[in-house]
């Protein structure tokens, strides 16, 4: 699976090509595992079928399952997004991108996993060098918005360091699997949906926002149901 991006740099931009060899999308990926554990048993409460003993989670994804377009299709109206970052690991250069991955949420509370494969992740087209970023990252700001009535709202707001590191993230991830993290996508898992905001919607944004350099990357797309066909 190739990927055409844009690798924005200080003082340019230029093409760049990734092939995507692996993908895995983490959850449970906040700093605080503490409240993230305590949070699990929660959930467990409510009748959750699935319970992790070991955190944060990765779930592999079909390498296909990846989009950089404005629009995607999906089934039913109970599907929503999150705001994420990616990171692309290439030989001798990490990229990162805004990412979303969108979720299917009835077929999330039966398996996890194959929820994770009916509705894609979607990228944003222009990425950054991690080098570029690495040492002011946990002050990288991202947003998600979502549309109510036409209305844009922000659904979700935080500064990078309520979650996982790269290092972290990739160091966890290459415990976990056979062979190295060359191709590997990794999406960060993401926080807690702002109170009141429901992720329901046609439209979904997400936004990484460098205030050192200056400068943002991000995806936006809509969200189209197949209702055109009786089954």
């Amino acid at each position: 699976m190739k990927l055409n991006l844009i690798l924005v740099k200080a003082q340019e931009k230029k093409k760049v090509v990734f092939q995507i060899k692996r993908m895995v999308n983490g959850g449970y990926c906040g700093r605080n595992q503490d409240e993230i554990r305590k949070h699990m048993e929660e959930v467990k409460k409510l009748g959750s079928s699935e319970v992790f003993d070991e955190i944060p989670v990765f779930f592999p994804v079909v390498r296909d399952r990846i989009s950089l377009e404005e629009e995607i299709e999906v089934v039913g109206n109970q599907t929503s997004g999150e705001g994420e970052f990616a990171l692309l690991i290439g030989k001798g250069r990490i990229y990162v991108a805004a990412a979303s991955d969108h979720t299917d949420r009835d077929l999330e509370k039966k398996t996890i996993l194959k929820s994770k494969q009916v509705t894609p992740n979607i990228f944003s087209k222009e990425v950054w060098d991690y080098e570029e970023v690495k040492d002011h990252w946990d002050g990288i700001l991202m947003r998600a918005w979502v549309k109510d009535g036409g209305e844009k709202k922000l659904y979700q707001e935080t500064r990078l360091a309520a979650l996982l590191s790269p290092d972290d993230l990739m160091r966890i991830v290459k415990e976990r699997i056979k062979g190295d993290l060359e191709g590997m996508a990794i999406l960060s898992g993401t926080v807690s949906a702002l109170q009141g905001v429901s992720g329901f919607s046609d439209y979904f944004e997400v936004e990484l926002i460098d205030d050192v350099l200056k400068r943002k990357i991000g995806c936006q797309y809509r969200v189209k149901p197949i209702d055109w066909i009786k089954y």
